[in-house]
């Protein structure tokens, strides 16, 4: 069974700056002539810290979906000013039966279909311990959710516990202005 990869469309995030946009303004306009004018001067540079934080929300929302679909992942990434979701769905298995389908018409079973979670008593020296805590926590999962992850990974064949990114996509972190 192998992990699968879904990309979404890109996600236009003008409706949601216009909206807000159009609400700031609304706002000035009822508090007067003088705000309103100042409210117009601000309106242009607001969009690139507005399209930030909806960035923000975006990939925090990201984050936490993939921390519950571990060894699963959620990625945001941004190409050009447009972000784009790709998800990487756990497992790829045709011969699950009743499981819910892939993107790619794959079957794909559930955690919860695996069976109760199962307790096992793991010993890392020391060291190998810091550095699990550290993996983990840059991709911004628990201890057990990155082992789940990091074996699921190995078991199935593609040995990388952390995110893939596809050959061709760019995936950057920074600030904008």
């Amino acid at each position: 069974m192998a992990p699968s990869m879904c990309h979404y469309g890109a996600m236009d995030m003008t409706p949601y700056t216009d909206g807000l946009r159009r609400e700031f303004l609304l706002a000035a306009e009822a508090a007067g002539e003088e705000a309103l004018g100042v409210a117009e001067r601000l309106v242009p540079s607001l969009d690139s810290a507005v399209r930030l934080t909806l960035l923000s929300a975006l990939s925090t929302a990201a984050g936490e979906i993939s921390r519950d679909l571990a060894p699963g992942a959620v990625d945001l990434r941004l190409r050009g000013l447009d972000p784009h979701f790709a998800v990487t769905l756990p497992w790829a298995d045709p011969d699950a039966g009743d499981h819910p389908a892939g993107a790619g018409g794959e079957v794909l079973p559930g955690v919860e279909d695996e069976g109760a979670p199962a307790r096992i008593n793991f010993r890392p020296p020391e060291h190998l311990k810091a550095r699990i805590e550290e993996a983990a926590g840059r991709e911004g999962l628990s201890v057990n959710a990155w082992l789940v992850r990091a074996v699921a990974a190995t078991l199935s064949g593609t040995a990388r516990p952390g995110r893939h990114t596809p050959p061709g996509d760019q995936y950057s972190v920074g600030w904008v202005r």
